[in-house]
Parts: structure tokens; sequence; C-alpha cells
């Protein structure tokens, strides 16, 4: 994307703070030693300049933040027709690899698109700034192009010599809450990524894992595990990255070079764009915060794109999945129509 003077980033932190930061932007390898920084990636972690220096920041309350994006009075928005086969074919090819013995896990992404009645950015903005915990709202802003979205997923919190993460896998309708807290597959799938985070990180520091639950999101739920550590050394924001992302909430499981890259392939064959599921983040005052870019909305003009991505084990169902992939998108709409 083109940086000018109009170009914002911001992120909602969960203690009720917002970071915005304000263009033009100075991209860098590094983040500065003092001030503050965006962290801008794709989810391959391609861009080897990933901060970006704002020229002006603010920090506001999540409340007022919510109170400066007015949506518009009305923007109507046509969906394109979402054909089902193209994600059969990757369903099948994921099935194959799984009892191949490449996979145990991983997490194709389908994109709806859509064309906006006139610029989106507006409602876009509105509606995920508007958005309060459990979700952390967060944006790239451009004149004509950008994304935002308002995401329940923490990858990284990083203050001192403590860490924060979580594992955020396993996803049902509110109503079925009861039956989703017994559901051996939602489970599973859900434990290979506690698990995974918890192997990554345990030759860190002093690790200790909370009890799973689950997080009402208001039309889905998801099993949600938290993850703390003290950390022995100091690590910076970039190795920590290096080292957790992709999750197997979004990544393949075992995580290899050839996984990754079959795992990108098929991404780019079903339209995702290059910053779902990516780490976005800040660093500001030496501590350093980082989402995955989900439940977002990507758009260029008046073209929009809503991507979401589902987990496919051994147990996995076609019928399941695509239900799946339709909950997340349709909650993301949601957001635009509650704006």
């Amino acid at each position: 994307m083109e940086e000018s003077r109009e170009s914002m980033a911001w992120l909602a932190r969960r203690d009720g703070i917002v970071i915005v930061g304000h263009g033009p932007f100075e991209s860098s390898a590094t983040p500065p030693p003092e001030g503050t920084a965006f962290y801008l990636q794709d989810f391959a972690l391609s861009s080897t300049t990933p901060w970006k220096t704002p020229s002006r920041v603010e920090r506001v309350s999540a409340a007022e933040w919510s109170r400066r994006f007015m949506p518009p009075a009305a923007i109507d928005v046509r969906w394109d027709a979402l054909d089902a086969a193209p994600f059969s074919v990757v369903f099948q090819e994921v099935m194959s690899s799984i009892h191949s013995g490449v996979f145990e896990k991983t997490v194709p992404v389908v994109t709806e698109s859509g064309t906006a009645s006139e610029d989106p950015a507006p409602l876009i903005r509105a509606a995920m700034c508007a958005k309060t915990s459990p979700l952390q709202s967060y944006g790239w802003y451009h004149p004509e192009e950008g994304f935002a979205g308002a995401t329940p997923e923490l990858l990284v919190a990083l203050r001192d010599r403590k860490l924060e993460t979580m594992a955020l896998a396993g996803t049902a309708r509110s109503e079925d809450r009861e039956v989703f807290a017994a559901d051996e597959k939602e489970i599973r799938e859900h434990e290979y990524v506690a698990q995974t985070l918890v192997s990554k990180l345990l030759d860190f520091g002093k690790l200790e894992r909370k009890s799973r639950q689950i997080i009402d999101l208001g039309s889905i739920v998801h099993f949600l595990t938290r993850i703390e550590l003290e950390l022995h050394t100091p690590h910076g924001p970039d190795e920590l990255i290096q080292r957790l992302h992709p999750t197997p909430a979004l990544g393949p499981l075992p995580r290899t070079d050839v996984t990754l890259k079959k795992l990108l392939e098929w991404r780019e064959r079903l339209g995702c764009p290059a910053g779902f599921g990516a780490p976005f983040g800040v660093w500001d005052a030496g501590n350093f915060c980082s989402v995955v870019a989900i439940r977002g909305v990507w758009w260029q003009g008046r073209r929009l794109r809503v991507p979401a991505g589902c987990g496919i084990i051994e147990a996995s169902r076609l019928v399941n999945e695509w239900r799946e992939l339709r909950l997340k998108r349709e909650a993301v709409k949601g957001f635009l129509a509650s704006a």
C-alpha cells in the first residue's frame, strides 16, 4: 500500500487504551528503541521491514475512539455468490494429506467478496472501532484501501519479562454452547493448539496454563485457554512472533517448511488476503502487544473481502466445516450491519 499523510493504524489494547498512529509511516526492520511503531506483516512473514513508525501518535480511550467514527446513513453491500466447489477440492486434498501423515491439522481459508454502493471505509471503521472487550479493534487505513477488524485472539502481549498468549480454537453457534462444551472433535482441535503453544514456550521460562473455558462473542462461541509465562531472559517481539506464528489455530500442524508452503498455496487458490491471520501489533514504550488479524474486512475501492478459516483434522466433515466458515463470515458481516 502506498503511504500518505491520510494513512492511519490503530490497535485497541486489553487495558482499554487505543494506540493510534498517523502517517506517513517510516518502515524499518526492527522497532525503534523508544517510542511507538506498528507491526504490519503478511501471514508468511515475508516483509523485511514490518515495523511502521508513525509521524504522530495518540493514546485514547476505547469509548472516545468509538465516538470518532459515526457510520454513514446507509451503505448497501452486494455480496457475490460463493461457490463451494473450490473449497471442496481443497478439503479433499487436506484430508488426503492428513491420511498420508503430512498434516495432523491445517486451516484453509474461504473468502467472500462484495461490492459496496459507495466508499465502505467509513462503515468498516465505525463498525470495528465500536467493538470492545473481549474483542480488540485493529486496522490499517489508506484513502483507497485497507483492512480493519475486531479480533478475539491475542498472539502475544509482552511487558518486561511477563508474556501472555492464548489458544483460541473450536467454534460453534452460541445456542449450541452446551453440546459444544462436550464436543470431542472441537476439544481435540483446541488441544492441538494449546499443547503446541505450551511446547513452544516451555524453554522460555516459568509457564502457567489456565483452565480451558468458553468465550461468548454473541453469535458464536470458542474454546479459550490462556497461557502466561515469566521469561528467564528478555526476548524481543520479532523472536517471539517467529516462535509462535502461525499457531495451529491458523497454521499447519506440524509446522514445517513443507506444510506451511502447502497451506500458503491453498490460501492463494481460495483468494485469501495475504494479511488474514497475520500478526498485527504495536510496540509502545518498550511494551508489545500483537493480535491475530481475524474477524476483519479487507477493502480496495468499493470492493470488500471477508475471509474466514476452519481447522481441519481427521474427524472433520465437509458440510460441518462449510457451515463453520459461513458462521464466522456472518459474524463479521453482522459487525457491519450493527453499525
